[in-house]
This record gives C-alpha cells, structure tokens and sequence, in this order.
C-alpha cells in the first residue's frame, strides 16, 4: 500500500511540475507576442484575458487541481483512510474545486474593476453634463472627464477616444465600452448619446436628468444593501453553523465524532450536508438578492 502513496505523490508531483514548466514557457512567448502589440488589443479581447490569457489559464487550472486533489489524497491515505469509496471522491472533488478556484479568482477581480467603474459613472455623466453647458464638445469633453478620473473608467475613456480617433463613431465606441463594461447606468448613457445625435436635442439637458436619475438609483441601491445586509449574514451563519458544531463536539468528544471521518456512512453524512448547507445557502442569498 505504501508504494502506491509513493506512486501517487511522484505522479501528482510531476504533473504540477510538468504544468509550471509549461505555463512558465507561455509566460516568456506571450510576453514577446505582447510586446510586439497595440495594447489596446487587450481591451478588444475576452475581458478576462486583459488580466491573463486562455492558455495560462488552462495551465493555471490543471496545476491547481492537480496540486490539490494529490495533495489531499495523500493526506487521506497517510491518514489510514485507504477506503477508495472515501478517498477517491474527496480527491476528485476536491480536484474539481482546484480546477474551479483560479477562474473564480479572476472573474471576481473582473467583477471588482466592474464596480469601481460602475462607482464612478455618476462622476462621468455629471462632468460630461457641466462640460457641454460651458460649450465643449463631446469628444472634448470625455477628453477632459479622462483626464481628471483615474482606475477602470479613465482607461476606458481613453480606448473610446483613441478609437474615435481612428476613425469610429463615438456612439459605436461607447456601445463597444459598454459591451466591455456592462452596466446599466453605461446602457443609459450610451443610448442617450446615440438618440440624441441622431435626433439632435439638448445633450447637456438630458444628462443632467440622468444624473439625477442616476443618483437616485445609487441612494436606493445602497438603502437596498443595508436593508438586506441581516439576511446576507444570515445565510453565512446558518452554512457555517454545521462545521462549528461539528468542530466543538470533535474537540470535546473525538471518540464520538470519529466514526464521522473513519467511515463510509460518515463521509457519505458529510457529503450530504454540504449538499443541503449548499443549496441552502444558494436558496437564502437568491431571496435578499433583489435586482433593481
């Protein structure tokens, strides 16, 4: 039995070197391809790639599940539970959340640069307003608002500008803005401007009401999370209340709760509360989500 934990380790061992090596190697060609490039091809990509590519991030995931179910099956098996009804599963699915945790990791950074951009959407409509009553013009203005903003927005503003310059409609390169950054504020902005330009009108007017509009919308979003912060931290208790009991009463009484980790049936338990804790947990947050 020791010889195929000894398999086990040198073959999980060599893969996640197998795999390091080769997302090493992508590193070193894509960062030449790189600097042979526009750097505005990163916004017109996939928005994760602006953060890594799709080959890293394959490396980057078979690694990580590699790493991770090895590594908890060898410990399963150090640990004397040679039962493969047990060991094998818990490997495999931790494995599949090894696979899972690098692409969760950069749709939430995606997410995080989405709502900073989101945050500073009213600084946008409000400055574009002001600057079109001092008698700017739109290009002259986003310039402007470009210049004093900074994070997402800043860079956005100016891959619009660079490519009204080449020769886009701006209403074409604000819709591409938004199809980078959805967002339902963008969305209104966008659509005010293509109207607006195709109808004429006042531009200045009509964003100053969305900026109320806007504003408005942000003072009721923020009521909103306040009011539904009580159920969010709920939904943690109720998940987490589980795996504290089970901690405490493994602390103070390891011979009764041991037949929970020595056992099939016990696994199976295990699996089948994470499985209800889940669900519910999903069910909770799905009612104090409210979209508005």
């Amino acid at each position: 039995m020791i010889y195929l934990v000894y398999i086990l380790i040198f073959s999980a061992v060599a893969l996640v070197v197998w795999s390091f090596v080769g997302l090493a190697n992508s590193i070193s060609v894509e960062k030449a391809e790189l600097d042979s490039k526009v750097k505005d091809l990163v916004s017109l990509a996939k928005p994760i790639n602006r953060y890594i590519s799709d080959q890293r991030l394959a490396h980057l995931r078979v690694s990580s599940a590699v790493l991770l179910g090895g590594l908890f099956a060898g410990i399963l098996l150090f640990a004397s539970i040679t039962n493969p009804l047990i060991w094998i599963p818990l490997a495999v699915g931790l494995g599949t959340v090894g696979w899972m945790v690098p692409l969760w990791y950069y749709q939430w950074k995606l997410k995080e640069r989405r709502d900073k951009f989101e945050l500073r959407i009213l600084d946008l409509t409000m400055g574009l307003a002001n600057g079109l009553r001092s008698g700017q013009a739109l290009p002259q203005g986003l310039e402007a608002i470009a210049r004093r903003l900074d994070g997402p927005i800043q860079e956005e503003l100016m891959v619009v500008l660079r490519e009204y310059r080449l020769g886009l409609e701006l209403a074409d390169s604000l819709e591409r803005m938004y199809q980078r950054m959805p967002c339902e504020d963008l969305r209104l902005l966008v659509t005010s401007v293509r109207l607006t330009t195709q109808s004429g009108g006042s531009m200045a007017e009509v964003l100053g009401r969305m900026t109320e509009m806007i504003r408005g919308r942000t003072e009721f979003q923020g009521k909103l999370r306040t009011l539904t912060a009580q159920g969010r931290f709920e939904a943690i208790a109720i998940s987490a209340s589980p795996l504290v009991a089970f901690i405490i009463l493994y602390i103070t009484d390891t011979e009764l709760m041991a037949p929970m980790l020595r056992t099939t049936v016990g696994w199976c338990g295990i699996g089948a509360v994470i499985l209800l804790e889940t669900i519910g947990f999903y069910i909770i947050n799905k009612i104090v989500t409210i979209e508005v």
